[in-house]
């Protein structure tokens, strides 16, 4: 992949020189996270959605799942210590984090949020996650990923 074709997230993990491999793909509106799995050709409890909340207290929180999962925002209300979390709305999504909907990744934000991830995703030798661009993926160990975001494992999904 050419330098010029890396997005933000890679160039991340590049400085911090994190092992990674990079995957694209055909972008579709209408193609669901598993559809995205399929492509990879990856079971998709190992890909993963970035999904961007708000606390009652009004602070961000971001939460890595699986794709086919949804989460729970009771638990993940528990997880973060807030009485409240809902989803944010996706118009402000490119303001909040500086990605937009379908390219949203857990790392490289305009700024760091408190992340988690759902438990059990450490079991796994690799997962995906946005690469921080519509039709881009990486691949890289969860322990890497935990390490770069800060986000840690939470029973948060419904």
């Amino acid at each position: 992949m050419k330098s010029k074709d890396k997005t933000n997230v890679m160039r991340v993990l590049d400085g911090k020189k994190i092992t990674y491999e990079s995957h694209s793909y055909e972008p579709d509106p209408t193609m669901s996270g598993e559809q995205i799995a399929e492509i990879l050709g990856e079971n998709a409890e190992k890909v993963f959605k970035t999904l961007v909340t708000q606390g009652k207290s009004g602070a961000y929180y971001v939460f890595v799942v699986p794709v086919k999962e949804e989460l729970n925002l009771k638990k993940a209300a528990k997880a973060s210590g807030e009485k409240a979390i809902s989803m944010i709305k996706q118009k402000e999504l490119l303001s909040i984090t500086g990605y937009v909907h379908g390219g949203c990744s857990p790392i490289g934000m305009k700024k760091q949020f408190p992340t988690f991830i759902q438990e059990g995703a450490s079991g796994f030798e690799r997962i995906f996650v946005s690469a921080g661009k519509v039709g881009y993926q990486i691949e890289l160990s969860p322990a890497d990923l935990m390490a770069v975001s800060g986000c840690r494992e939470a029973d948060i999904i419904v």
